[in-house]
């Protein structure tokens, strides 16, 4: 007699654990171990890289930190792809290129933009667009805040397949 008792008491107490194992999972009270964390700097390409069927010509006018303007003329403006970037707090891009100019619109948060030339950071907002020049200017840029930024970048002069982004040393 006391042993089906015991008997019983282990199932009730085992029914009772399993339940309540059953009831956490159900409302994510224990978290998943197979959870990945996003990485530190993600793309995705929202077109395909494209060219213009018609002919185009295009230059940009940059104002220049010290006073002046500098004039970019794009060898090829038909060569385009639009990507998205996520990258997590405190993620660095490296340093590095483009082969032409690049139109970065900041989605959310924001972005640190660092010349090699001037070793100086412009922060820019969710709603603020900047260009970065191309042709062999050197810069890197990171995420100074606390939350995910998102920008949409416009590469101009894309190549047909390959990097977008082209490694440099350093300029600071």
């Amino acid at each position: 007699m006391k042993g089906r008792r015991r008997i019983k008491r282990i199932r009730l107490i085992l029914g009772t654990a399993l339940l309540t194992l059953a009831t956490a999972l159900a409302v994510n009270v224990i978290p998943s171990a197979a959870v990945d964390p996003p990485p530190p700097i993600a793309s995705e390409p929202l077109t395909a890289r494209s060219v213009f069927p018609d002919e185009v010509d295009m230059k940009l006018k940059l104002k220049e930190p010290g006073g002046g303007t500098a004039v970019i003329h794009v060898g090829d403006p038909s060569r385009t792809v639009d990507v998205r970037y996520t990258v997590q707090p405190g993620a660095h891009f490296p340093w590095h290129s483009h082969y032409g100019p690049v139109i970065v619109n900041i989605v959310s948060g924001s972005l640190t933009y660092v010349s090699a030339g001037l070793c100086t950071g412009t922060t820019y907002s969710a709603g603020e667009s900047f260009v970065d020049a191309g042709h062999g200017h050197v810069h890197s840029a990171y995420n100074p805040g606390s939350e995910p930024t998102v920008f949409i970048a416009t590469f101009f002069e894309a190549p047909a397949t390959g990097p977008l982004l082209i490694p440099a040393d350093p300029g600071c």
